[in-house]
């Protein structure tokens, strides 16, 4: 009798995803002591990842004013798609409500990136995604699986910590017209490390004149400076390319992660060419998950639609910026104390970096002794999520990190 062979046998288990992966080992750990400071989420100093007041309060409102739960329509609604652009581009924009911007509800940053992988694919088959080096670990794997081909280009001096500006804008000048590059709009996971002003400019200039559409990762909006000054990038790159694609979170500034909330937004500076490009993106979200979540979207409408709701929720971004901004400085003078540098010209460029993220230095084996010693989790890149840090951890951690340097 032949034996029955199933067609799940024959499948090999996945390996571990190289940052979540990270959270279900620290789950297992049983060391009391144990620190996570690997996935990319806020945490205030009790350690916990809190549900913001103003969060609370426009739940309330949803819940009560809800009469349907109805298919919202593909790309979500209008006035939602209204309040991003408001938010991103600012209320004066002529980007808000002439129709050369569109806004589609996606299930986080991460659904809006691959809306924009499959769009591409689909509409734009000979393109190719530059990515920075380094990037997020997820963005190569979203493009790889909705079949775009994928490159990098030099963004990070590991000597200094620095912007590698000058290697960037050389790789950029050869890129091919009709390429897509993905740029982070501002504290780049996972360095850190941030455009100036200037700079922006410099690079949406070098982009128009080689014939590139930028895609904007615009995931940290008001973890850096604030709301306005973080849209400096976004701004700069607004002057000068005549079309771009911006892939929007709000998992982070509303602490929103589990309602997957995000948006993908096309410009262009003809509004039927935004509506042709509209309709493309539309036909890939019937065929991906057909109709956004409502929901979280439905949080961030009403908190940004009543002006009461917005102010309260600025200072409670305003508090995790500030919480974060103040590990940092207290991160680089712990290690100081120890006479522990991080950088061959000490710690200062840990203050230097913006958001949630530091790109430390550490060496994947120094990584693993952490982790395998101290029970404390890092990415094996080294990034480390500073939000993750508290003043009752830090001795712990640095004396740790000084033991295995």
């Amino acid at each position: 009798m032949l034996k029955e062979v199933t067609l799940f046998e024959r499948v090999e288990p996945a390996p571990p995803d190289p940052i979540l992966g990270l959270t279900e080992a620290f789950r297992a750990d049983s060391n009391p002591d144990k620190i996570d400071l690997s996935v990319g989420v806020y945490k205030d100093a009790s350690n916990q990842t809190p549900v913001l007041k103003t969060v609370k309060q426009a739940e309330h409102q949803v819940l009560a004013h809800e009469t349907s739960k109805n298919y919202l329509p593909i790309d979500g609604t209008d006035a939602y798609g209204h309040c991003v652009r408001r938010l991103m581009f600012g209320a004066d924009s002529d980007l808000v409500d002439s129709g050369l911007a569109t806004t589609s509800d996606t299930p986080g940053g991460t659904g809006a990136l691959r809306v924009a992988g499959d769009y591409l694919h689909q509409s734009h088959p000979e393109a190719t995604v530059w990515l920075s080096d380094p990037t997020w670990a997820n963005h190569p794997a979203i493009f790889e699986a909705a079949g775009v081909p994928i490159k990098t280009y030099p963004y990070l001096d590991r000597q200094t910590n620095a912007l590698a500006f000058d290697p960037m804008m050389a790789t950029l000048a050869k890129v091919p017209a009709g390429d897509m590059v993905l740029l982070h709009g501002c504290c780049h996971n996972p360095t850190g490390v941030d455009p100036t002003a200037d700079q922006w400019l410099a690079i949406g200039r070098q982009l128009v004149a080689c014939g590139i559409t930028p895609l904007l990762d615009f995931a940290y909006q008001g973890f850096a400076d604030s709301l306005d000054s973080d849209a400096v990038g976004l701004h700069a790159l607004y002057e000068s390319c005549p079309e771009m694609l911006v892939c929007s979170s709000f998992s982070k500034n509303f602490g929103l992660y589990r309602e997957r909330v995000g948006s993908l937004t096309v410009v262009s500076r003809n509004a039927q060419t935004t509506a042709a490009v509209q309709s493309r993106i539309k036909v890939g979200i019937r065929r991906n998950y057909s109709n956004p979540p409502s929901h979280g979207a439905a949080i961030v409408q009403t908190i940004l639609g009543d002006g009461e709701l917005t102010q309260q929720w600025h200072g409670e971004l305003t508090q995790m910026r500030d919480r974060i901004t103040g590990m940092r400085q207290l991160f680089a003078d712990s290690l100081d104390h120890r006479s522990v540098q991080l950088n061959p010209d000490g710690n200062a460029f840990i203050t230097r970096q913006r958001g949630m993220f530091s790109f430390s230095g550490l060496t994947k084996d120094q990584v693993g002794q952490l982790r395998q010693k101290h029970s404390i989790y890092i990415v094996g890149s080294g990034r480390i999520n500073v939000a993750g840090m508290t003043g009752q951890n830090m001795d712990r951690l640095c004396d740790a990190i000084a033991s295995v340097m």
